[in-house]
């Protein structure tokens, strides 16, 4: 997965890369996954990590999740899928959907654009945030505030 040249698999590399994937289900920011590294790597700067997990996403290792009012985050599976974020504590979760190809090939044709790719970014509210906004309507709490 990591080619030869450019880029070597350094002790460094293993060690982040580990972290990113030990957990697939979680997108871990770059400040969550420096703290799991200095675990094993005490002396790492965040600065290295951040260098790394770029080369990573470059390299297809890992993606880079850019969402809309978030911070990056970072996916242990390098495969096409597409994500879900809470809006109110920014969790974010794989979407159970499969990839749309058919609209990139059909736009392929229809625009002068040359198209590389696209995202698919679904928005809600996790079920902790969904039950925590439901208890804050619930009938009790609206009597109590007459």
């Amino acid at each position: 997965m990591i080619p030869v040249g450019k880029y070597r698999m350094t002790q460094q590399r293993k060690v982040i890369l580990a972290a990113v994937q030990r957990d697939l289900e979680r997108h871990m920011t770059a400040d969550e996954i420096y703290e799991a590294v200095r675990r094993k790597l005490p002396r790492i700067s965040l600065g290295t990590v951040y260098r790394n997990l770029e080369i990573l996403a470059e390299l297809g290792a890992i993606q880079k999740l850019e969402l809309t009012g978030s911070v990056k985050r970072f996916d242990g599976n390098p495969s096409r899928h597409y994500h879900i974020r809470c809006m109110h504590c920014g969790r974010v979760d794989n979407a159970p959907v499969a990839p749309l190809q058919q609209i990139e090939d059909k736009l392929y044709g229809a625009t002068v654009f040359t198209i590389i790719g696209h995202r698919l970014e679904f928005e809600g509210l996790c079920p902790r945030c969904s039950q925590e906004a439901a208890a804050d309507f619930s009938p009790s709490k609206e009597q109590a505030k007459d």
